[in-house]
Parts: structure tokens; C-alpha cells; sequence
């Protein structure tokens, strides 16, 4: 039975307290590639479908996704979770494989296979010795062309996910309010709504609505294969003309624009339920990058926003973690058990800023909040030391070189940046231009964007606790 990976969406990132460069990590992963290593190349398929490949010849392996450029994003209301449940049915077979015989043969090649679906995207990937490139092709190119499954099948399937639904968000009182709070952020963006859908709509949505998405959604225009590993570049490129080739063409499907308004003022909502501890998130609109050439204004700031959140949460011993955990600056006070920040900083819809807590015992959420919001106001009046911004870069730099090694996130990086729009040299653009924030423009961006009249606040309340 195969399962979705538990990816962020708003709710999650909100939560989040991992590390920045992580959080845009999977966009940028092989932004320095060492000397003498191929770069990636990039086809248009007669049938429209775009081929990307990367040759690593590192080790005898290849990874294999397969991109859609449709996600939660896509949905319409009534339908949500449409596009994570049919993600679920591309295992369930075609008129030459049985359900869940795609996993069981990709096994036996000796390779590995999963899936995900976010709000941008659903990618499909498998990992498996080189020689057995062209079998995963085939396989692959059929269940995209040819996905088949009755609607016994679908009925079961849709039963794993609305337990799947339970298990990470309705058994979890945090995960509740998160999503709850991701509803309350977005008025008229689709990224309102859960990527998993809400309850209601898993329970009715019927065989032909993940049918019709299909028929949609999943043509070759509106696909990409990325492959990265023991590779022969003209090969490959002979290999997906033969198998994905022969899938007809058909046009990509209009998309309507969906922009958020403006917001006016702030936003607040309590979220009771039992739970153990309280939680504050907070989260401001602010600008998402391009990934353009020449950069605008906006996107200058994408880019210092993001050391900002570094610089709040980006390392051990962070500011917030030295201020809210620790209790430095606040006379050995300990504001939070944890604290963290996160920003999104690209995607096909809009971006947000966010800073989270779980106060510590004793410690109000508003006090909580307060903590944090003073974090980033000092920001704003004192700026950040050169130190500091050195240490961020020098970990990123560090990280990009250390998840080398892995062909799967070289693929995931490609495909990442197909999704959004943008070209194969992304990756050096973006490690370029984080190089080139300068504290001036961090301590800008905390002066301009963290105003109430952008502000979402969110609380988790204990169930006959204190606020």
C-alpha cells in the first residue's frame, strides 16, 4: 500500500522549527556542483512532455521522477483531496498491471518507489540501478497513459485515505489549528485549502471526479521526466521518446487567476481543543521570489527574507532559540519550550513569514508572542551582524555541497524548479544571490513587513487551561 510522504503544506510550515535553508533546501540542492560535473540538459517531447537530465556517474544509479504540474492548487471546492487521492490511485493499475503490481515490479528490479502530492505538484519517483532505466520508463509511461482501477478499488482506497487524514490532522489538536489557521490566512487563494482535503470531500468524492482529474490534468505538456544518475545523456533522451513519446498530445487546460486580496488589517482565531500544551503561530503576507533573471524589488526581498528567517531559526543556538528557549535577554527567563520561523519563499501561489511557540509553563501565549514579534523588531532597529549573516551563507554553502551526493534530490531540485516556471540554472541563481544579501537589506525587510495590518495570528487552547 503505498502512502504519501508527510509533506508541509501551510499548516505544517507554520508548526514547523526546522531549519531554514531546509525549508528552501529542496529547491537549491545542487546549486554548486563541483568541477567537471555534467550540467543538466532539457528537451520538449514531440507529444509536449518536457525531459530534463543530469548526468552523475558517481555511483551505478539512477533517479527517476515524474512531474505533474497540478497539485491542491488545481482543485475546485467540493473536490478537495481529489488530486493527493488520485495520486493514490496511479498504483492501482492499468490494463497491464494489476494493483500494486507497479511497486512490486519496480522491487524486483532492485530499486524503491513512492510519491507525493503538495500544493504545486504531484511527482512520482523511483530509485533503481541504472540498467533498469528503461523498464522503469515503460512501466511509468504506461500508468500515466493508461491509469485504470475500478470503483470497488477507488471505494477501498479512499477509506486508507480518510484514515490517513485522521492519523496526521484530526488525532492531532496542533495539526487542527494549523489547518484551521492556513483557512483563515487565504480568502481567495486555493492554498486555503488542505492538500488532503477536508473530511467531507474525501467522503464524497466518487470514482469519475478522480477519473475526470486525470483526463485533465495529466497530459504530457503539463509533465516533466526528471532523471539524474549513471546516465547516458542522448540515450535517455532516445528512451523517453520511445516510451513517452507515443502518449497523444492534448492541450493544458486554462488556469483562471486565483490572486489573494489584499489584507487590511489583522486576523486572530482561538482554536479550543484538548491538548497538552498551548501553541502561537503567527503569519505576515509577504512577497514570494521569481526565480527571473533580472530580479524586481519584490523578489530582492524574497531573498533577504530568507536569511531573516535564518538568522531567527536557521541554526543552533538561533536567535529565538538563545531568546525565547534559553532565556538569554530576558533574565534567565525561559518564554518557550520551543520557538521557530519559516518562509516559503517560492511556489505557484503566495508566500507567508511565520513564527511559532509553545510557551513555556507559567508564560501566556500572548507573552509568547510578544517574545516573538520582539525578535524581529530588534531586527528591525538594530539590524544583524556581519557574523552572523557569514554563519548563514557558510552553513548553505555547506549544505548545498553535502546533498550532492544524493541523484534523488538532484532530480527533486530540477523538477522542483520546473514546476515553479523557471530554468536549469536556478539552483547557482539563488546561492548567487542569497551570497549577495547584505545585512542592510535583512534589516529592511524587518522593518517593512511585520505590521499587524499583515498579521495572522492563530492559538491552540487547552481545553480548560489558560490562554
Amino acid at each position: 500500500m503505498k502512502r504519501t510522504p508527510n509533506l508541509p503544506d501551510g499548516r505544517r510550515a507554520a508548526l514547523s522549527l526546522a531549519l531554514t535553508f531546509a525549508a528552501f533546501g529542496s529547491f537549491a540542492q545542487t546549486s554548486t556542483l563541483p568541477a567537471g560535473t555534467p550540467v543538466a540538459h532539457s528537451f520538449t517531447l514531440a507529444n509536449g512532455m518536457t525531459l530534463i537530465v543530469r548526468p552523475d556517474r558517481r555511483a551505478p544509479t539512477v533517479a527517476h521522477m515524474l512531474w505533474v504540474r497540478v497539485g491542491s492548487i488545481d482543485e475546485v471546492d467540493g473536490t478537495s483531496g481529489v488530486a493527493h487521492v488520485l495520486e493514490h490511485m496511479m498504483f492501482k493499475g492499468t490494463p497491464n498491471l494489476q494493483p500494486g503490481e507497479f511497486s512490486r515490479r519496480i522491487a524486483a528490479l532492485g530499486g524503491r518507489d513512492n510519491a507525493f502530492t503538495s500544493r504545486d505538484a504531484t511527482a512520482y519517483h523511483q530509485q533503481v540501478p541504472a540498467q533498469a532505466l528503461e523498464a522503469v520508463m515503460r512501466l511509468e509511461a504506461d500508468r500515466f497513459a493508461n491509469n485504470r482501477w475500478s470503483d470497488d478499488e477507488f471505494k477501498r482506497e479512499i477509506e486508507v485515505v480518510k484514515e490517513e487524514r485522521r492519523q496526521r490532522t484530526e488525532e492531532s489538536p496542533r495539526a487542527r489549528m494549523f489547518e484551521a489557521m492556513n483557512a483563515m490566512i487565504y480568502q481567495a487563494s486555493p492554498y486555503r485549502r488542505p492538500i488532503i482535503g477536508w473530511m467531507s470531500d474525501i467522503e464524497s468524492l466518487t470514482p469519475d471526479d478522480a477519473r475526470a482529474f486525470h483526463q485533465r490534468w495529466y497530459t504530457p505538456a503539463n509533465a516533466a521526466l526528471v532523471i539524474a544518475g549513471d546516465v547516458d545523456v542522448e540515450q535517455t533522451r532516445a528512451l523517453a521518446e520511445k516510451h513517452f513519446g507515443p502518449i497523444p498530445a492534448r492541450a493544458v487546460p486554462g488556469r483562471k487567476p486565483r490572486d489573494e486580496p489584499p489584507q487590511s488589517g489583522p486576523r486572530r482565531m482561538e482554536y479550543r481543543a484538548v491538548a497538552d500544551q498551548a501553541v502561537v503561530a503567527l503569519a505576515y503576507k509577504v512577497p514570494r521570489w521569481s526565480g527571473a533573471q533580472g530580479e524586481d524589488a519584490s523578489s530582492q526581498d524574497a531573498l533577504a527574507l530568507t536569511v531573516l528567517s535564518a538568522v531567527l531559526n536557521g541554526y543552533s543556538g538561533a536567535r529565538l532559540d538563545r531568546a525565547l528557549v534559553q532565556g538569554q535577554g530576558t533574565g534567565g527567563k525561559r518564554i518557550a519550550d520551543s520557538a521557530g520561523a519559516s518562509y516559503g519563499l517560492m511556489g505557484r501561489g503566495p508566500q507567508i513569514f511565520s513564527l511559532s511557540a509553545v510557551p513555556a509553563r507559567g508564560v501566556s501565549v500572548d507573552m509568547a508572542a510578544a517574545a516573538l514579534k520582539s525578535e524581529v523588531q530588534r531586527v528591525a532597529r538594530e539590524g544583524i551582524s556581519e557574523a552572523e549573516l557569514r554563519r548563514v551563507k557558510t552553513q548553505w554553502t555547506a549544505g548545498e555541497v553535502y546533498k550532492l551526493d544524493s541523484v534523488f534530490n538532484q532530480a527533486q531540485e530540477l523538477g522542483s524548479y520546473w514546476v515553479n516556471g523557471m530554468d536549469l540554472n536556478t539552483g547557482d541563481r539563488l546561492m548567487s544571490r542569497l551570497r549577495a544579501v547584505t545585512a542592510a537589506q535583512v534589516q529592511s525587510v524587518a522593518q517593512r513587513y511585520f505590521s499587524d495590518a499583515q498579521l495572522t495570528t492563530a492559538v491552540l487552547v487547552p481545553e480548560g487551561g489558560q490562554k
